[in-house]
This record gives structure tokens, C-alpha cells and sequence, in this order.
């Protein structure tokens, strides 16, 4: 190979490839601005976080218990209890979709607290099991404080507090923030788009116009048509890596903890199988409508649903996490979150930057595969 003639070559096809870019302003659109679009939506649109939870409180008991646990639920933050004169009333509440949850205290109570067994019955509205599982969570901290005092004035223990004081400690998101995950998350997602879905038409659309025919006569390679095409967007990928990194930053306060530059490296290799994968599944499919779907059914669909961004892969069923795990998103996923939240941890890095390495060259054989000088 003639270093010289491969590196003219190389100048040329990268020069028509980013005026062929510039000019489609769909692509530019895509590339630009949906990442923007994106960042604000998840960072300040979305949460997985519970606040306002409307909780009414039932005292059957006739005691003061019944002001002095709707005075501590006031203190938290996450809650906004309301008084409900009787149970009937809570149920009405809860059915008409008014309230999340009734803390019911029931009429044996004082006796049982006196005795150290008293509890207190929690009715939550399960249709989102999340949003349930987090109230519960909020309920139980706010009154464990306020019984804990009780039974330590009345020398008794509540069952519910057990007499012992709990300190919880959250590592790695201390500010319980979804966003604090949601945004890291979100490189993934970012890298995935500008790399699978804007490549995927590419090398279809010169199929479909009969240049990439027309190149075949000449002394150019397949390698030097995958090089020129992936150029142009791998600096969107890397303005868009920036935008991202820059936005977690200073628009949403997420901590970077890890090394600034294992991030860009894992993400740069992530945004090559990107790449890659959007080049294969154009030079496979030659047609713009087939590839554009087909990349959107094998990168971003996945990387949404099965990466780990939202659902722990975990609590999938097996074969789900046996596909999950064939997905680089799902390596890169837990790969940057662990260097945002955790800091660097390089046995980590490195395997989940081999597997990205071998799928960016795995499907960068299948592209030039796809190349070959042959017309059908």
C-alpha cells in the first residue's frame, strides 16, 4: 500500500463526505441538536425521584399519636400528608387517585406501644410498584425518629422502631438524585444515536444512487470508504460527547469522581462500535428505510431498554440478561456510571474496553466485508 496515495485518497473521500454531510441538514439537525434536546428532557423532564407523596393519616386510636405522627410526616421534604377523619374517607381518597398511601393507627395502639409491640398499617396504591416502594421508604424514615422519642420517654420500645436508632448512609449518590444516574446514562444513549442511526443510511444511500458503484472503478478501497465515512461523525460524536460532559457538570451538578480521561477513552470506543455498527447495517442492507429501522431495532431500542439505563439487567429474566450482556451498550453502561459516581476502578475499565475494541473491529470486518469490489 502506497502511504502516500492511501492518505490523498483518504483526504478526498472525507472531503466529500462532510459537504455530503453539510448539506443534508436533517443529519446535522439529528446530530446537534437532538442531543440537546435529549440532555434537557432527561436532566430536568424526567425523575425517577418521588416528591409531594400524598399520604393521609388515619388515627382510630383517639390519642394525640395521631397529630404528632401528621406533624413529622410534615417534616420531610418527599411527603405531604393530609388528615382523613376516618377510614372510609381514606378509602374514598385513595380509590378517587387523591392520595398514594393512608398510615392507618389502629384503636389498639397506645397499649401495644406501652407493651413495645405497636404497629402501624400502611396501605399503599400499587399500581406503580416504584413509586409505592419509595413511599413506603419516605413513611418508615419520617416516623422512626419521632416513635424512637416516644418510646424512649415512655420507656417502652415500639416494635416498628425496635429502640435502636437507624442510621442510613447511601453511597455513591448521597443526594438520592435520579439524575445523578440518568445523566451519565445518557452518554450512552447520546453515542448511540449520532453513531448507529445517522451511519446507517449512508453507505445505503450510495448504493441506492449508484456512486459507491462508480467508485468501485477507481483505486479506492473499502478501507479508505469506511476511514472517510466515519470521520465527519466521529466529531459530531465528540461535540456531543462534550455537550454532555459539560451539561452534567454545570447544568445538573453530577459528580464526575472517575478519571476525565478513562471517560472520553471508554466513550470514544463505544462511539466507534456505534459507528460501526450503523456502517455494517447499511452496507448489509443497502436501502435507507430498511437500515434506518433495523438500526433503530439493534442500538438504540436496546441500549434504551435493556442497557441497564432504566432497568436493573439483574432483575430480568435470564435470557433477557443473557441478550442484555451480548450488547456493548450494556458494558459501556455500567462503565460510566462507575467512573461518575464511583470513581476509577481498572479492572472494570479495561475488560469493558477489550469487549468494546473486539465489537468495533468485529463489525468493522463485517463493513469492509460489505464493500467489496463486486457488483451483484
Amino acid at each position: 500500500m502506497n502511504p502516500s496515495g492511501f492518505l490523498t485518497r483518504l483526504a478526498a473521500l472525507t472531503r466529500k463526505e462532510t459537504r455530503q454531510m453539510l448539506r443534508d441538514r436533517s443529519n446535522l439537525v439529528i446530530g446537534a441538536l437532538l442531543p440537546a434536546v435529549l440532555i434537557l428532557l432527561f436532566g430536568y423532564g424526567l425523575s425517577l425521584d418521588v416528591t409531594d407523596a400524598r399520604v393521609a393519616v388515619v388515627s382510630d386510636d383517639g390519642s394525640p399519636a395521631g397529630p404528632r405522627l401528621l406533624s413529622a410526616l410534615r417534616g420531610s421534604t418527599y411527603i405531604a400528608p393530609v388528615w382523613a377523619p376516618s377510614m372510609i374517607k381514606a378509602e374514598r381518597m385513595m380509590r378517587a387517585g387523591e392520595i398514594d398511601a393512608i398510615l392507618r393507627i389502629q384503636s389498639n395502639f397506645t397499649p401495644q406501644f406501652a407493651g413495645g409491640a405497636a404497629e402501624f398499617q400502611l396501605i399503599l396504591n400499587g399500581v406503580d410498584s416504584n413509586t409505592a416502594a419509595a413511599i413506603e421508604s419516605y413513611v418508615a424514615g419520617a416516623i422512626a425518629t419521632p416513635l424512637q422519642q416516644r418510646a424512649d420517654r415512655s420507656g417502652g420500645q415500639a416494635r416498628s422502631s425496635g429502640g435502636v436508632g437507624v442510621v442510613t448512609r447511601m453511597w455513591f449518590n448521597e443526594a438520592n438524585e435520579s439524575t445523578w444516574y440518568l445523566v451519565p446514562g445518557l452518554i450512552v444513549l447520546v453515542m448511540t444515536l449520532i453513531g448507529a442511526f445517522l451511519t446507517s443510511m449512508l453507505i445505503a444511500r450510495e448504493w441506492e444512487r449508484g456512486t459507491l458503484e462508480s467508485l468501485f472503478v477507481t483505486p479506492v478501497r473499502p478501507l479508505e470508504i469506511v476511514l472517510s465515512k466515519l470521520a465527519p461523525y466521529l466529531l459530531i460524536g465528540v461535540f456531543d460527547l462534550a455537550m454532555c460532559l459539560l451539561a452534567a457538570a454545570w447544568l445538573f451538578g453530577v459528580p464526575i469522581r472517575g478519571s476525565l480521561l478513562a471517560i472520553v477513552v471508554s466513550s470514544l470506543l463505544y462511539l466507534l462500535v456505534s459507528l460501526a455498527l450503523g456502517l455494517a447495517i447499511s452496507g448489509l442492507t443497502r436501502n435507507q428505510f430498511a437500515a434506518s429501522q433495523l438500526a433503530l431495532l439493534l442500538s438504540y431500542m436496546p441500549a434504551m431498554m435493556l442497557s441497564g439505563f432504566v432497568f436493573d439487567v439483574r432483575n430480568m429474566p435470564a435470557p433477557i440478561q443473557v441478550i442484555s450482556h451480548l450488547l456493548p451498550a450494556t458494558h459501556f453502561m455500567g462503565l460510566i456510571k462507575t467512573l461518575f459516581l464511583a470513581g476509577d476502578y481498572w479492572p472494570a475499565f479495561f475488560r469493558s474496553c477489550v469487549i468494546l475494541l473486539f465489537c468495533a473491529l468485529l463489525l468493522g470486518v463485517v463493513t469492509l466485508r460489505s464493500l467489496r469490489k463486486q457488483l451483484d
